[in-house]
């Protein structure tokens, strides 16, 4: 479980704390340069990535604290 201030997984009903970002990408309604995030926990983190590398969105998979690092932003969504 974690804080309100830390990011958690956005797997649907998962409340662990979030360690991955996945940066995803609709080329049917986004720009290819716009990213959108999901967190995941470790659990999580490999549905989270086929779900959306299923549908060709996936454009990357980072450690959370390296995405908060770079100062990348996006907006957080889910569940899946």
């Amino acid at each position: 479980m974690s804080d309100e201030n830390t990011p958690t997984c956005s797997a649907k009903g998962c409340r662990s704390a979030a360690v991955w970002v996945l940066a995803w990408n609709n080329p049917k309604i986004h720009t290819p340069e716009r990213r959108k995030t999901w967190t995941a926990c470790e659990e999580h983190r490999e549905h989270l990535s086929q779900f959306l590398g299923v549908r060709g969105f996936l454009k990357d998979v980072v450690p959370l604290a390296d995405w908060e690092s770079a100062g990348s932003s996006g907006s957080a969504q889910g569940p899946v």
